[in-house]
């Protein structure tokens, strides 16, 4: 046996092997390469199957994938090359249209990125097989067996190939640890809808079989992109023309809008988009000068352009240095993506003026906890720090009966680091001589200074405050503290956990922007809204009936954020803090100056709004930014 390494540079087969290390890329590079192949046969007007056959054994730690095809074969001397390095080599680089893939790296990067595996193939009645594998000191190698021999009649049912005729089987061993090893139905989803082979699959058939642990094969699955209901826009295959340097160049556009489902938006298993396609090679899958805006949420459809793959034989940098997508920076790309810009602008147009009205608007559950995380904070600001503490009661603002409330129904606090829990009393409605009671239901790690059972209301300090430090010393444990006075009565309850903040202000989401309610607790900031307010003048708003800070989708600035789908967008989390910090500094700032000489004086308000802006925006801004 002749074992080898392979003829490049190590270091640079290292890099590519860890970009191509997922069982998708693997399986995307493999069906790609026997759908090139049975393009050539078919270029020659010779018949064939078109059958790609996949097995998949998934274990605990590892799995067993192979792949099969009907198509050329390939003799020894072949396959030596393409164990050569890509670039120059690749089918694509040579002017083939049906060359694609990862441009001649992705085989045996898919190997060795998975762990180890084997090449045996086909052709005109001579079998060969190529093992690649990695060395002791992790050099990477391939053998090659010397010679190919003459095929034997168990190969071809060993291999799944019709007697007499030719094809070719990769084998993989998934064994780097860093492989994400899917489940069986999740691996057919993700396959089935990969931008880079949903093409394929209409013409192709594309099998695959699960192999349980036992080597029992199940029935296989052939796998079918299944496409939306949709509306023709544009097209089908409309034929456009675009100039460069002086020359024109020829393409064919489809544009579809989906009518009853949602398209994924991102990624390769993206169902919105351009498929831009060269030849039989799919390059990306993009809007072009509309990417990622308002209006492209429910289009999708092709652009067939055999240009591209010629210019990419001749030389021109087409294709990215990472080779995900389109070159965006190459002079013919960009006068490729202006024509298409400019034919599908007033659809994207129309879309987003269907789109950018909402009554409401979501946010992602990570932005939610966030701002419930900025509106807990604030609240606590507002009773410890400012003392502005809601007196609720019949024909007022709120007309909510207070009599006993703690600065936070949920305390969710850090191990071992000691931090306050404080109640208040609202004496002007109890007289002096009633009792209040305490309730500890503390477990054994968590103390409560000072233990007090009961006060009378005489007793308690002017502002009615009452404190405790407490400190947990054991993750998970759950405590809390009651106070009662006749019909009256709150509850605080304690959460001692590993990941909470010092400072220990945060709380879980509850699933709606409103945190739930308990005890008789009043929060001057109950929670939030995006909300049309039917008023493009104004981006955000207290609500004082409902004691939300209401955020206007209507709002120029806030509708660009709002996808199709009504989703406020994560990467605008920096607007919802300067609306939130607007919002509650304002009302902050209305509360406070009104207990003072200078109610009714709007430079007093505008002095404090800036004064609270400046000791806290810094912090709002941080938790909104996930700091």
């Amino acid at each position: 046996m002749a074992v080898s390494s392979l003829p490049v540079d190590q270091r640079v087969i290292d890099i590519d092997s860890r970009r191509f290390s997922s069982i998708e890329k693997a399986l995307v590079e493999l069906i790609t390469n026997s759908d090139d192949s049975y393009s050539r046969i078919e270029a020659e007007e010779l018949p064939t199957d078109g059958k790609v056959l996949i097995t998949y054994e998934r274990h605990q730690s590892g799995a067993l994938l192979t792949v099969t095809d009907h198509a050329e074969g390939m003799w020894f001397e072949r396959i030596r090359s393409v164990l050569s390095y890509g670039g120059a080599h690749s089918q694509l680089a040579k002017g083939v249209a049906g060359g694609r893939g990862y441009f001649g790296r992705g085989l045996k990067q898919a190997i060795y990125g998975l762990g180890h595996g084997w090449i045996e193939s086909i052709y005109n009645g001579v079998y060969s097989r190529f093992d690649l594998f990695r060395g002791e000191s992790g050099e990477y190698l391939f053998d090659d067996w010397d010679k190919g021999r003459e095929v034997k009649d168990t190969d071809y049912g060993r291999l799944d190939i019709p007697v007499g005729g030719n094809g070719t089987r990769v084998t993989i061993v998934v064994e780097n640890p860093l492989t994400n090893i899917p489940y069986f139905s999740s691996l057919i989803k993700t396959i089935t809808n990969n931008i880079y082979i949903r093409d394929i699959l209409g013409r192709r058939h594309v099998e695959i079989a699960n192999v349980n642990p036992t080597a029992r094969m199940e029935a296989a699955v052939v796998l079918r992109y299944e496409e939306p209901e949709f509306q023709m826009l544009l097209g089908p295959d409309e034929l456009v023309s675009f100039g460069f340097q002086g020359k024109s160049y020829e393409y064919e556009i489809t544009l579809k809008k989906a009518t009853n489902k949602e398209l994924v938006l991102r990624g390769n298993e993206r169902t919105n988009g351009l498929l831009v396609i060269s030849g039989t090679a799919v390059l990306d899958c993009q809007f072009f000068q509309f990417e990622n805006q308002l209006g492209t949420e429910y289009l999708y459809g092709t652009v067939k352009c055999p240009s591209l793959s010629q210019m990419l034989a001749q030389g021109m940098p087409i294709i990215s240095d990472e080779r995900d997508g389109l070159n965006m920076k190459d002079p013919f790309v960009m006068a490729f993506s202006e024509s298409i810009s400019k034919m599908i602008s007033s659809f994207v147009k129309n879309e987003q003026l269907r789109l950018s009205h909402f009554d409401h608007a979501s946010t992602s559950k990570k932005t939610t906890e966030m701002i419930e995380k900025v509106l807990l904070k604030m609240n606590e600001i507002a009773v410890d720090q400012l003392g502005i503490v809601l007196q609720p009661g019949p024909g007022s603002e709120y007309d909510i009966k207070e009599v006993l409330r703690f600065s936070t129904p949920f305390y969710y606090r850090k191990v071992s680091q000691p931090f306050r829990v404080t109640a208040y009393v609202d004496k002007l409605q109890l007289s002096a001589q009633d009792i209040i009671s305490f309730e500890y239901d503390l477990p054994d790690s968590m103390d409560a200074v000072p233990d007090i059972d009961a006060i009378v209301v005489s007793e308690l300090p002017e502002d009615g405050r009452i404190q405790w430090e407490v400190n947990g010393g054991e993750i998970g444990e759950k405590g809390s503290i009651r106070i009662s006075c006749g019909a009256y009565n709150a509850a605080a309850e304690i959460v001692i956990a590993e990941d909470a903040s010092g400072k220990g202000y945060g709380h879980p989401g509850t699933g709606r922007h409103k945190p739930a309610a308990a005890g008789n607790a009043v929060s001057l900031f109950r929670g939030y809204d995006l909300r049309n307010l039917n008023n493009e003048m104004v981006r955000a708003e207290y609500s004082p009936a409902e004691r939300l800070i209401l955020i206007n989708t209507e709002a120029p600035t806030v509708r660009m954020y709002v996808s199709g789908q009504g989703h406020f967008k994560d990467g605008a989390r920096l607007l919802l803090a300067e609306l939130l910090l607007d919002v509650i500094t304002t009302e902050l700032a209305r509360y406070y100056v009104d207990r003072t000489a200078e109610k009714g004086q709007p430079e007093a308000y505008e002095q404090v709004k800036q004064d609270l802006i400046r000791r806290y925006g810094v912090e709002v801004h941080s938790i909104l930014m996930g700091e």
